[in-house]
């Protein structure tokens, strides 16, 4: 087998100066698939695994990469909640993956803007959330909570091991939990204990929950513990549909109460009354399969939800999976808005609050990848790493609708169809797609790509507003304050580029494949950023009405102040793990390896790892591949099918990463990270 070779060093690219050995150790089957060494995300299964476990090496792939957005209001605010509870056919199905799989027809989420926690449920010991869901619930600004379950008669054993051995036991597994919390990088978890207690376990029940509370908010910043409506203070397993006295302890030794599904609504007065001023921190358990006596479930679910509100409660949407597992998977996307559509009501918004905003509303799966306007790769991936900010969706009887386009995309797997219909005398309509709730910059760029579909598309016109909370202060550059009570800014196009914005221009002048691009400039004084809305109008009026379809490929908001700042190097770029194989074909090996670098934290959105093919002859022509997404600085190739070399000859493979920035603005190659490898037969041929 190929044995590796120094190589020149040139500018920029690091080169390996040592032999690496050929001969991979097997890789942990915890932490790699055993047949292909993809990463892959894992559970815990008993208390011996639990208290076993320790930081590793290998744990890397399995640790979130985006820090938790910040958004208005805060989950501390008294404003009652939306949790989501995952319940998809028993977790770690293609979502396992953490490089992405080639699924069709994935299950999603992406309705982030209306809910505050979400909680990756599995029926396993301890579920750690696979790292996509943590990324892609953090990058909109939604914490995350694994599940500690205990059931049943191997529950029992398990609560009498750690609950009944008093407090160094219960303490060893609490502080555990709390340290993979910390190490993951997800945000707490939810305690399920679905069985009898004995006397002595169900008295250290409290005193552990207390405990685990303590250590997740001393591990992780705004960590979380939820308790779920099971056990009773005496130990026996009832489901009380409520908060009362019977169950109240628990609730007091966490920070909430995540109600079981069959109540009514006595039920509900009760609880309100009993939970006083910590209403917002009890959550009353939505069964969306309708299973038990329930008020609502499936389509019906705000029937539940229209009475969880009325007495100022949280509510927990339980196994909403129900859209992709019920309804099947082919119309799944319109299935899904039209669900949260009908819970739009009860589930309030929640505000952006930090720049730069920068979205090609990429849901994180697709049937093709798309590059600047065109096709990039086709056939289907799925990556919850990867998707992107996502937009307020408008699913209503309304005239106004926005969705997800799979077939057509400026970047990532989807663009954001608007539909609507500007009414008769009507000159123009506003589709709200971001809430913003943050103190406007003296000076915003921003940036629009769309495309409009359909035989009358050349009759309107597309623009960006943004409105203003009311402020006696506010004003658009040099203008007087507006009268209107919630000032709206119509930004001006950019005529020439300023200085430190030469790329941004560059990059919307190369709107191709039909999309439009459009820049623009907006100077803001004292200004609370309110809407950002896009503006459709047609070029004359009519007392018609008139139907448009809009596809948006990008939109951004940026600081000007940011623009002009130069991204960092990606420098250290290192192979280990190595791993050869025979084939596909005589002439071929496969090659799988593991890619770190360095590059500062939080300053890239996500890094594209390339390769540039491989070379064993001198004038040998290269051609690009993008091997996929990173979220991290690291990066499993799996499977990559290189030239054997000849005896006697070595071959040259280049790899590229390409950091991409949260503005998203092109980064030039010269700041890209390489690797060369060069690999030749050892002498008397393979081995």
């Amino acid at each position: 087998m190929p044995s590796f070779q120094p190589a020149a060093e040139h500018r920029g690219t690091t080169v390996l100066h040592e032999t690496i050995s050929t001969r991979l150790q097997p890789l942990p089957a915890r932490h790699f698939d055993t047949s292909t060494t993809e990463p892959i995300s894992f559970f815990l299964s008993g208390l011996e695994e639990l208290l076993a476990w320790q930081p590793d090496g290998n744990d890397d792939f399995n640790v979130a990469a985006v820090p938790l957005a910040q958004r208005q209001p805060p989950l501390h605010s008294r404003r009652p909640r939306t949790l989501v509870c995952h319940d998809m056919r028993g977790g770690y199905l293609e979502d396992r993956f953490i490089q992405g799989s080639a699924t069709r027809n994935p299950y999603i989420f992406y309705h982030w803007r209306h809910i505050d926690i979400f909680v990756y449920f599995s029926h396993h010991t301890v579920t750690i959330p696979p790292v996509c869901w943590t990324n892609a619930a953090h990058r909109n600004g939604v914490p995350v909570l694994g599940t500690f379950i205990t059931e049943w008669t191997g529950g029992e054993k398990l609560c009498e091991a750690f609950l009944a051995g008093g407090a160094e036991a219960y303490r060893a597994v609490s502080d555990q939990l709390a340290r993979i919390a910390q190490h993951y990088r997800f945000d707490g978890w939810l305690i399920n204990i679905e069985n009898t207690l004995s006397a002595v376990a169900v008295e250290n029940l409290a005193p552990f929950l207390r405990h685990l509370t303590a250590q997740v908010h001393s591990a992780v910043p705004g960590g979380l513990v939820i308790w779920y409506d099971s056990v009773l203070e005496n130990g026996a397993l009832k489901w009380q549909n409520e908060l009362n006295e019977q169950n109240r302890v628990f609730f007091d030794a966490c920070d909430g109460l995540f109600v079981n599904y069959n109540w009514k609504e006595e039920h509900l007065e009760r609880t309100r009354r009993l939970a006083r001023q910590r209403h917002a921190d009890v959550y009353i358990g939505v069964d969306v399969f309708a299973r038990g006596d329930v008020v609502g479930g499936g389509f019906d679910s705000d029937k539940s939800l229209s009475l969880i509100r009325k007495h100022s409660l949280s509510a927990a949407i339980f196994a909403p999976g129900w859209v992709y597992e019920h309804l099947g998977e082919e119309n799944f996307l319109q299935n899904e808005n039209k669900f949260w559509g009908l819970l739009a009501d009860y589930l309030p918004t929640h505000s952006i609050c930090t720049l730069p905003l920068a979205t090609s509303f990429s849901l994180g799966m697709g049937t093709s990848r798309f590059l600047t306007g065109k096709e990039e790769e086709a056939g289907p991936w799925y990556n919850l790493s990867a998707q992107e900010i996502q937009p307020l969706y408008t699913e209503s009887e309304s005239q106004l609708i926005t969705s997800c386009c799979l077939q057509d995309a400026w970047c990532g797997g989807s663009s954001l169809r608007v539909q609507g219909t500007i009414p008769p005398g009507e000159e123009r309509v506003a589709i709200r797609l971001f809430s913003f709730q943050m103190q406007a910059p003296p000076k915003l760029f921003l940036n629009l790509l769309y495309k409009m579909e359909g035989p009358h598309r050349d009759e309107f016109a597309v623009a960006l507003e943004l409105t203003t909370w009311h402020s006696g202060t506010c004003h658009d550059g040099n203008v007087t304050p507006l009268p209107e009570p919630h000032g709206r800014h119509h930004p001006r196009l950019l005529p020439a580029p300023p200085p430190g914005l030469s790329k941004l221009l560059a990059a919307c002048s190369h709107g191709s494949h039909g999309w439009t691009s459009r820049c623009y400039e907006l100077e803001l004084q004292g200004c609370v950023l309110r809407d950002l809305s896009l503006l459709v109008s047609r070029h004359q009026s009519s007392p018609q009405e008139t139907r448009f379809t809009c596809l948006l490929g990008e939109v951004r908001v940026l600081d000007a102040a940011s623009v002009a700042a130069s991204p960092p190097q990606v420098q250290s770029v290192t192979a280990s793990q190595v791993w050869w194989q025979e084939g596909p074909d005589a002439q071929q090996l496969s090659l799988s390896l593991t890619l770190r670098w360095a590059f500062p934290p939080g300053r890239a959105n996500h890094f594209r790892v390339l390769s540039l093919g491989t070379r064993c002859r001198r004038g040998q022509p290269q051609q690009r591949q993008l091997l996929g997404l990173a979220h991290a600085c690291l990066f499993r190739v799996v499977g990559l099918a290189v030239p054997r070399p000849a005896a006697g000859q070595s071959c040259q493979l280049e790899l590229l990463v390409e950091p991409v920035m949260p503005n998203e603005l092109p980064v030039d190659p010269d700041r890209w990270g390489r690797l060369v490898l060069v690999y030749s037969e050892p002498a008397g041929g393979s081995s």
